[in-house]
């Protein structure tokens, strides 16, 4: 089962403060609590998942494990994040991040270089609204860091491989006694990889890994909107010294559209009428981003800036079910261009007129006139 990245869960950014994740975490548990969703399976399972997220952001220690090593981290020893980890798989964890040398002996497992995660890469895609309605398989091509082919990312010529450095002894780091103080510096000859290459790969000269153009599908689901992330597990940079890779994430952006603008799963749009279908009423048809021609009823008497609801016209619900409505705004046209015989009729209706035709008008001017009377 593919594990969902716990910032995700919680809706929040990477750099989100401890403030922002309490507050997100408390509103989503609130919407998917078992006791608001009696019997609702999907309801409880996120309520649980989204507790095990919070658990392990709200730690700083467990954060900053997981920041690093993604769920790996918590999958020493056996134990999962808020299920009673262990303390020696979480010391694994602390060794490689705040470095390898624990009391005198150099550390548990003394002469272990720390493998190191690759970084996470930032993609930006544009793609457009009728491609969010759908949803589709996109193709992007990004630059990377990959595990170099030829030597299959260990850094050394074929038929030799990495040793331990003389210097640290494989720790990366070396200690000095200057006075009563301790001073830990970085290997100079292996610069903190505790590993030394006496003949380095002739492609990656040593590094392990090299510049590649990755071609990636990636799958957008419907209902995508501005600024959805979405997550490619180990498609980032490569690990160094078999490390795990890091992760791509790539930004949707939203390009605009001709006809409608959208808000969540509602999509506004405008639509000029004519005179005469606004006093008389008639209908007019709106075609909607799933290629149905949705026929709006005009009411008779019908005003500018009148919203009809088309429901269930609007976008799909990101990974849920159902959509949302479609709103269109009547803008009632004045008509411009009026052949002789239009202006005669117009000119015999307008004789007739009463003033109950047009209430609001006759009633402004009613108004002034009292006004400017002294009324």
């Amino acid at each position: 089962m593919a594990e969902v990245d716990y910032y995700e869960l919680l809706e929040v950014e990477r750099t989100a403060d401890d403030k922002t994740i309490k507050s997100s975490y408390r509103r989503i548990a609130m919407q998917c609590h078992p006791d608001k969703n009696p019997g609702c399976a999907d309801s409880e399972a996120k309520f649980k998942a989204v507790s095990v997220a919070y658990d392990v952001l709200k730690d700083p220690q467990k954060r900053a494990a997981y920041d690093r090593y993604g769920h790996a981290a918590f999958q020493n020893g056996g134990g999962g994040a808020g299920q009673g980890q262990g303390f020696e798989g979480f010391s694994d964890i602390f060794e490689n991040i705040f470095g390898e040398f624990m009391g005198g002996g150099g550390g548990r497992g003394g002469g272990r270089t720390s493998a190191l995660r690759g970084a996470d890469l930032r993609y930006d895609l544009e793609i457009s609204l009728d491609d969010a309605f759908h949803g589709h398989t996109e193709q992007i091509r990004v630059d990377v860091a990959a595990v170099c082919d030829l030597c299959h990312g260990s850094g050394a010529a074929e038929g030799t491989a990495a040793r331990t450095c003389g210097t640290c002894n494989g720790h990366g780091k070396v200690r000095a006694q200057q006075g009563f103080f301790v001073v830990e510096r970085t290997c100079p000859t292996c610069h903190g990889r505790g590993q030394t290459i006496s003949s380095p790969c002739t492609e990656c000269h040593g590094e392990g890994r090299v510049e590649k153009t990755k071609t990636l599908e990636l799958k957008i689901p419907r209902g995508v909107d501005e600024g959805t992330r979405i997550r490619m597990t180990g498609e980032g940079e490569a690990g160094t010294r078999g490390g795990p890779a890091g992760d791509l994430y790539v930004f949707i952006h939203v390009t605009r559209h001709d006809l409608f603008q959208r808000d969540g799963t509602t999509l506004f749009a405008h639509a000029p009428i004519s005179i005469t279908t606004a006093a008389l009423g008639g209908t007019i048809t709106v075609p909607g981003l799933d290629g149905t021609a949705h026929e709006l009823r005009i009411p008779p008497g019908i005003q500018t800036g009148k919203q009809i609801r088309q429901r269930g016209a609007g976008m799909p619900v990101l990974n849920g079910r159902g959509q949302g409505d479609m709103v269109v705004q009547i803008d009632v046209e004045t008509p411009t261009k009026l052949t002789p015989r239009q202006k005669e009729l117009l000119e015999e209706f307008r004789t007739t007129e009463t003033g109950e035709e047009s209430p609001q008008a006759s009633g402004f001017f009613s108004f002034l006139k009292d006004k400017l009377a002294g009324g």
